[in-house]
């Protein structure tokens, strides 16, 4: 998919409140389940359970690596969805805090843009699978954004 086809494909995903458009299209959070839904005027992205994401059988757990993919891609894609980013943003820095085992079930996430700049955004993100409250990660992020070429 090139350029154009993206920024069509976010514009239609926006106007339509079709968030899934956006998975549809990046191989990775295909391969690992991630789909995203319209939650009044925010978003929330889940991790549907997968056997494949399981990295402990022996517990079972979600490995932490799915875990920390599946919250990077949230912020991103919250990025592009609410942010007029015209593009996937590239990572500055990421840094996860693990606070439970990820049982084998469902996992969401919810984003929120602390700050963005000209040229960097700064994203935290919260997963969880059974109550918002009790969470199973934290992260923060940080995103060099595109210069120039707004949506």
């Amino acid at each position: 998919m090139n350029r154009q086809e993206l920024v069509q494909q976010i514009i239609t995903a926006r106007e339509t409140r079709n968030f899934s458009l956006l998975t549809q299209v990046i191989p990775y959070a295909e391969l690992i389940g991630v789909e995203c839904m319209s939650v009044g005027d925010d978003a929330l992205f889940s991790l549907k359970y997968q056997q494949t994401n399981i990295g402990n059988p022996i517990l079972p757990a979600i490995h932490g690596g799915v875990i920390g993919g599946f919250m990077e891609m949230s912020a991103a894609l919250h990025l592009m969805l609410f942010m007029d980013e015209p593009r996937l943003p590239k990572i500055v820095d990421f840094s996860i805090d693990y606070l439970r085992s990820g049982q084998p079930k469902a996992t969401y996430a919810q984003c929120e843009v602390c700050r963005q700049g000209s040229r960097v955004a700064n994203v935290s993100v919260t997963a969880w699978q059974s109550k918002k409250e009790e969470p199973i990660a934290i992260a923060r992020g940080h995103f060099k954004l595109s210069r120039g070429n707004a949506l």
